[in-house]
């Protein structure tokens, strides 16, 4: 019997089932309240983004879980000591879309648009200046609702979390070459303890060489410019022919100021590399300045 470890929420238990559909033998899945959970119920804000992890984490050191699943974009980019990647299964779609319009040129000057992301928020701004960007925090289905309600003229939410909950047709994907998506955003994330083994065999059944690598230069950029919660940055690589593609954004949380760039070389020699040539350029560009005044934005008082 393999124990496997996930948040309770909807969209969290639809993605643990796909998992353990695809692992060999009986799982039990195993709902662990976190830190995020209870923000989202009205707790105060926790700066440090493993709060979607940081109880799932601690159950799989402690023994108390076999694998833990999380989605990637919530991993933090640093793992504790004692724990490892086993697995990332084949991606979902990794793009943002918005609901309640076809697309963002369709909404109207000053619309307001709900979300609870620092990317997505920037992103907006950046492209539309226009419009009344708003704090919306909550499940898919809550922020569904307030949007059928009539609070908000749209929200942005990723694709992946929608079609995971049999709601796709409700958004428009958004180009991810324009609005960069997070890193890691449609991947799932099999966590392990690095010295078990008796879960390193799981690892053939679930593991997708083409997401590893995509996710595996995503993560690396996050790592090398130093992003946090607090910073609004989007990576997003994909495999183009015989080649892979990484893509990225980094602004500040009212779009006033951005830097976007874009690189490519042969997929098989991309490993880091590809990862550390665009984090160079983008430092190089401004990025960590861009990044120490978003932390200053959102610093208390």
């Amino acid at each position: 019997m393999i124990r496997l470890g996930t948040r309770g929420s909807a969209l969290a238990l639809a993605q643990a089932r796909w998992v353990a559909e695809r692992l060999p033998g009986e799982v039990e899945l195993l709902p662990i309240k976190t830190s995020g959970d209870e923000r989202r119920r009205g707790a105060p804000e926790l700066a440090d983004k493993s709060r979607f992890v940081k109880e799932i984490e601690e159950a799989l050191l402690a023994g108390e879980v076999d694998l833990a699943v999380h989605s990637a974009k919530d991993v933090p980019a640093e793992l504790p000591a004692g724990l490892i990647i086993l697995a990332v299964p084949e991606r979902a779609d990794p793009r943002d879309a918005i609901c309640g319009a076809e697309s963002l040129d369709d909404l109207p000057e000053g619309a307001v648009v709900g979300t609870a992301s620092l990317r997505r928020r920037a992103l907006l701004l950046a492209l539309r200046p226009d419009l009344d960007v708003r704090q919306l925090r909550g499940n898919v289905d809550t922020r569904l609702r307030r949007l059928a309600d009539g609070d908000l003229d749209a929200i942005v939410l990723a694709q992946a979390g929608l079609d995971r909950l049999e709601r796709g047709d409700e958004g428009h994907p958004l180009d991810p070459e324009i609005f960069t998506p997070a890193p890691g955003q449609g991947c799932l994330l099999i966590e392990a303890r690095d010295a078990d083994e008796a879960t390193t065999g799981v690892s053939g059944a679930l593991n997708d060489y083409e997401a590893t690598m995509c996710l595996h230069e995503e993560r690396y950029v996050v790592r090398r410019i130093g992003a946090t919660c607090h910073t609004p940055v989007g990576v997003h690589a994909v495999k183009a022919g015989d080649e892979m593609r990484i893509t990225a954004f980094v602004g500040l949380p009212d779009g006033s100021r951005w830097i976007r760039d874009e690189l490519s070389m042969p997929f098989h020699d991309a490993c880091s590399l590809l990862g550390l040539q665009l984090a160079e350029r983008l430092l190089g560009a401004g990025a960590a300045e861009l990044l120490a005044e978003a932390e200053r934005i959102a610093a208390p008082g």
